[in-house]
């Protein structure tokens, strides 16, 4: 994990840039925090300053891994700054702070690039942080971690969670510090560069290399931006209601290219169904990657990305909705800290639930009690407390599935009207924020007006596996209708589940 600062944008009379210090009676300005103090990973993120904006500048050379160039970034400061921190394992070749050279110390293995602006720096001031840089990502250890960057045979792939922005771009690398993003890659003519948002152009500007520019309007978490390079066959659509649909698939996908294609092709049908539970899409465009360089997927803001391992049996569009639901709930709706995963797995996997529903697969009454009884009373899963899993178990199971358990509790116990304008109210009133826990107990009290404490400490936080109460926390539905008629809807939800954390245990 990393340490962190914050560096920070804002305006001034005449459009004059002010970032030079100006002495005071107070205090003489320190150095930013080193991390934010993320209970899981404390060295995540800086202290001092709040981004507004990246723009990453960059050519990369897949046949030798050569990355290179300059990152950008639009920030104001929050304190007084002698020095602050940026997240970043590359080699350094400079760093201007509002275009003056600044002192730096690159410290590559843990991830840390500390930045000494000529004179110490306001609060409330803006900057503009330019960083430069080149190094061969694949061979980059940071806190131990070898593969934020996933070299494959035609490119590369920077996608992953928590972290994976250290690998491709210096940044304040944690959700509570969102940004938009301008990401700008030249690579050879025969290779793609794909990542989030709207395509807004390709040029190419000498012989044998195409820059692509892609654009991300609304604040993006650090970890949901992504970049894949390599073959793929890109396809550039619009949604029904007009927004960019981007879709690219990897050339070595082999017979599992057509049923990536009859599930990726859909997500604009999914989002338009999670839309009418979740309330309006909450982003500019729309679209999916498959490759076969992970064997994981991954909510990346507006462009899931998707191993392909999770179509080699078969179409699944039960995955895309997942990846898509956490377009509202983990993209949208960021984490307030990484103890809430809650917020995030437990409500893409109730999407999930509510998907097959639609489908005429299985209900979320047998999918939810099925899952309850499928899991004997002594097993492990029922000690992982989705609320609060620890940090080697971010990505168990039980958060995934107990968590969406917690939900079809809550829809139980206050009826279908209450839940969903519960959920509705919450992308709403959270848009492009971040939240924690205690937050949406809160709300989901106030909307339904009832007390529900206690139904939440108990599918949250207690290590054991909780009674079916006559609320109705479960349903007494007879799941086995469900597994004699439709048994995929929920083998596909537990093996998606187990592939994701099979792949983070293995981090």
């Amino acid at each position: 994990m990393r340490k962190r600062t914050r560096a920070g944008l804002g305006a001034v009379a005449g459009g004059v840039a002010v970032a030079l210090f100006a002495s005071t009676a107070g205090a003489a300005p320190g150095p930013g925090a080193p991390g934010v103090g993320d209970p899981y990973y404390p060295g995540a993120g800086n202290g001092g300053y709040d981004v507004a904006h990246y723009d990453i500048r960059l050519t990369y050379q897949p046949s030798t891994d050569l990355l290179n160039g300059t990152t950008t970034i639009i920030a104001t400061t929050t304190q007084e700054l002698s020095s602050f921190n940026l997240d970043f394992g590359l080699k350094v070749k400079s760093v201007r702070v509002n275009n003056v050279p600044a002192q730096f110390t690159n410290d590559t293995a843990d991830g840390e690039l500390i930045v000494k602006p000529a004179k110490p720096l306001a609060k409330g001031q803006p900057i503009t942080v330019a960083v430069a840089y080149a190094d061969t990502p694949s061979k980059v250890v940071i806190d131990g971690i070898a593969n934020g960057w996933k070299k494959t045979p035609t490119g590369a792939l920077a996608v992953d969670e928590p972290q994976s922005a250290a690998w491709w771009y210096p940044s304040n690398d944690h959700p509570t510090d969102k940004a938009t993003f301008d990401v700008s890659v030249e690579v050879p003519n025969d290779v793609v560069a794909l990542s989030n948002g709207s395509l807004v152009r390709t040029e190419r500007n000498r012989a044998g290399w195409t820059r692509w520019y892609w654009r991300s309007t609304q604040p993006q978490a650090t970890y949901l931006t992504s970049l894949e390079v390599g073959k793929y066959d890109v396809n550039l659509q619009t949604t029904p209601d007009g927004k960019p649909f981007i879709t690219g698939y990897g050339n070595d996908l082999g017979a599992s290219l057509d049923a990536a294609k009859a599930s990726v092709e859909r997500t604009p049908e999914i989002n338009e169904f999670l839309a009418s539970k979740f309330g309006p899409y909450p982003f500019e465009a729309q679209g999916g990657v498959v490759t076969s360089g992970i064997n994981f997927s991954l909510e990346n803001q507006t462009r899931p990305v998707y191993g392909a391992r999770n179509f080699a049996k078969g179409a699944n569009t039960s995955l895309i909705a997942h990846e898509n639901a956490h377009q509202w709930f983990g993209d949208s709706v960021a984490l307030g800290k990484w103890s809430d995963i809650w917020l995030n797995e437990g409500f893409a996997s109730y999407a999930q639930f509510l998907w097959s529903e639609e489908q005429g697969e299985g209900t979320a009454d047998e999918l939810a009690q099925f899952t309850y009884d499928s899991i004997p009373a002594d097993d492990p899963f029922w000690t992982v407390l989705p609320a609060n899993p620890g940090a080697d178990k971010q990505f168990d199971d039980a958060v995934y599935d107990r968590g969406a358990l917690a939900l079809h509790a809550l829809r139980k116990a206050v009826g279908d009207d209450s839940f969903f304008k519960i959920l509705q109210t919450w992308t709403t009133v959270k848009k492009g924020k971040t939240a924690v826990i205690p937050e949406f107990v809160a709300l989901a009290e106030k909307v339904s007006g009832k007390p529900l404490y206690d139904l939440f400490q108990t599918w949250l936080y207690t290590p054991a596996k909780p009674a079916v109460g006559p609320n109705g926390q479960t349903t007494a539905a007879v799941a086995a209708r469900a597994v004699v008629h439709e048994p995929k809807s929920y083998q596909q939800i537990h093996e998606t589940h187990r592939l994701l954390a099979e792949e983070h245990h293995q981090h």
